[in-house]
């Protein structure tokens, strides 16, 4: 293609994924506007200068269409184009070259502007950083929000923003340009002409400031609510298979009906306003026409004005009606885009949560001790989980953690993970606080495998290679055979026809068993082979049979490791060398698996009431 080049030229001007120091936009509207702008200022220097050459242009072709009248009324027919040519070869000449040619160029180089350059560049600018700065944000983030009004937001942010600033410099830009201009050119006719004119422009600007604000506020109001309701809905079929097992259909339809009710109480009020602009433009529009039309042939009448003149000017007249109509289309766009901008700005600019401190040197682990030291953390400050916890483990020691449901051992894991920051007190790695250190670094050196295993809708591959993501084939494998994963991995195979490793998985991994999934996370620990080893109810997922056969294989794993290990089947842990019991965010028994049946406190109560190896039936009943 002979344009190729050209259009590659266009294409790189605007990198998206041009790395910063932070992605964090300001939270102000103009100035979450201005960060991005800011970073595409050239192209859009360029798109408001060829804008305004663009309605410079569409303007001369309505004067055009006056003196081409006027010529031919002047001209002998009988002449032809020879006669014609003679006469007024150089007037007509010009018309051609800006027509044809001036033209052309001018509109071509906006489109490749706008196409090339600002839509796949500066849009996904905004959605890349604007995902980049989210993605960093805390788990509880996250966790206090829905995963699809996030989506939403972060992908609106990008399209609003180009969306308003195509807007402004295309179509408004444009249409300013083309307005002074028109009142320029018949202001040459007559000066009464160019004041109706203006007259109209200051109507239509009184309406634009009546109706725009008003808009705005509920286009905010819609934008907020359509992503409650998009939230709701992914939400819904996020957890499919919970709604079908439980026949809740009729329930969850309420659920999302609520959310229907919500999204049209607020974009009831928004149309409304849209239809009044409406019917307020054509009413100011007939009028104006009328009367320019009418005072326009009682000019001609009087000898003042010739009919291509009056052709000329009903011309330009009838282009700007449609225009201001386009305008305040167009504004109405620009505060729709304006209140998703708003919208999405609340979320994108919010400061993140959980940061590493400016220098944040990188974990190392020698010998891998960890130590809390009086932690004290409560998602409710005034209802502490972990309450002036103190406890150290040894290099290479295997704890088990034990106790009742809420009684902290989660909270526990997620503090030394540093997904949220302690109230009080400290915890260290290797004599260093994990508050103090990068977090990347942090969790790298810790290998965790969760209960509650989501895997990503991937491959195989790319599920197990998060734990190294320089692993090769041979060292995946290797992974999923001692995970006892092989056999199942090889049989696999996808819609697409994809096999064994390259095999995807599914929607957080539904597609397979919930054993299969806690192996592939057992692979990927595996092959991470961090110092520091969380085992969260690792085979709780598992039959017996195969987790006699992976236990040896978790065994070798755990050799020369720091290992915390949570179970309810406290069979499994029994062997750790050292077990812990809290309750209530505290530690009130330690030892070995003997030494605290022989205490016969709490852990003994809990061993003697195991069924089948797991906690509780008679306590829950309790």
């Amino acid at each position: 293609m002979i344009f190729r080049p050209l259009l590659t030229v266009f294409e790189s001007w605007i990198d998206p994924f041009v790395r910063r120091k932070s992605y964090r936009p300001p939270a102000s509207t103009f100035g979450f506007l201005r960060h991005y702008v800011g970073q595409a200022k050239g192209a859009f220097a360029l798109m408001l200068a060829l804008g305004g050459l663009v309605a410079l242009l569409e303007a001369a072709l309505f004067y055009f269409v006056g003196q081409l009248v006027d010529v031919l009324d002047a001209a002998e027919p009988t002449a032809g184009w020879d006669g014609l040519v003679a006469a007024h070869g150089p007037t007509l000449a010009f018309m051609l070259f800006v027509v044809v040619l001036a033209r052309f160029v001018v509109v071509t180089i906006a489109a490749l502007v706008e196409e090339q350059t600002v839509v796949p560049g500066f849009y996904n600018l905004v959605r890349w950083q604007a995902h980049a700065h989210v993605s960093r944000q805390s788990l509880s983030f996250f966790q206090n929000d829905f995963a699809g009004r996030i989506v939403t937001k972060v992908w609106s942010a990008g399209q609003a923003t180009g969306d308003f600033m195509v807007a402004l410099l295309q179509v408004v830009w444009f249409i300013l340009i083309y307005t002074a201009t028109t009142m320029a050119l018949v202001a040459q006719l007559d000066w009464r002409l160019s004041a109706l004119v203006l007259f109209w422009v200051v109507a239509f600007g009184l309406l634009a400031r009546y109706f725009v604000p008003r808009i705005r506020r509920h286009a905010r109001a819609s934008a907020e609510a359509s992503s409650m309701l998009t939230g709701r809905i992914t939400d819904s079929y996020s957890n499919i298979q919970t709604l079908k097992l439980y026949a809740r259909e009729a329930d969850n339809d309420r659920y999302i009906r609520e959310g229907f009710d919500q999204f049209l109480a607020a974009i009831i009020p928004f149309t409304r306003h849209l239809t009044g602009v409406r019917a307020s433009l054509a009413a100011l529009s007939g009028i104006m026409i009328a009367a320019i039309a009418g005072f326009s042939i009682n000019l001609w009448l009087t000898g003042a004005i010739s009919v291509g003149s009056v052709a000329f000017t009903l011309s330009l007249v009838l282009r700007l009606n449609m225009l201001l109509g386009r305008m305040m289309t167009q504004l109405n766009g620009l505060m729709r885009n304006l209140g998703t901008l708003q919208n999405s700005a609340e979320l994108v600019a919010r400061p993140i949560g959980l940061t590493d401190r400016d220098g944040a040197p990188e974990l190392k682990v020698d010998k891998a001790v960890v130590r809390f030291d009086h932690a004290s953390f409560g998602y409710d400050p005034e209802q502490p989980v972990i309450d002036d916890l103190s406890l150290t483990i040894t290099p290479g020691e295997k704890l088990g953690l034990v106790g009742r449901s809420g009684a902290g051992k989660s909270t526990f894991v997620n503090l030394l993970l540093r997904f949220y920051d302690l109230q009080s007190g400290k915890i260290e790695i290797d004599g260093q606080n994990i508050a103090e250190v990068s977090q990347e670094s942090l969790r790298q050196a810790i290998g965790m495998v969760t209960q509650d295993t989501s895997l990503l809708h991937r491959s195989i591959r790319e599920n197990i290679v998060f734990g190294r993501p320089d692993a090769g084939d041979a060292e995946i494998l290797e992974a999923a055979r001692t995970a006892e994963a092989l056999n199942f991995i090889e049989g696999l195979s996808d819609q697409r026809g994809r096999k064994g490793l390259d095999a995807h998985v599914g929607d957080r991994g539904v597609k397979l068993s919930g054993g299969q999934r806690q192996r592939i996370a057992i692979a990927r620990v595996m092959l991470k082979n961090a110092p520091i080893l969380v085992l969260d109810e690792a085979t709780s997922a598992l039959d017996s049979e195969v987790e006699a056969a992976i236990q040896e294989n978790l065994d070798e794993l755990m050799e020369g490791k720091t290992v915390i290990a949570i179970a309810h089947r406290l069979s499994t842990i029994a062997r750790m060398d050292r077990l812990v019991v809290m309750d209530e965010g505290r530690i009130i028994e330690a030892g070995t698996h003997a030494e605290l049946l022989a205490r016969g406190g709490l852990y003994a109560d809990l061993w003697a009431r195991q069924s089948g190896g797991f906690i509780g039936v008679d306590e829950a009943a309790e």
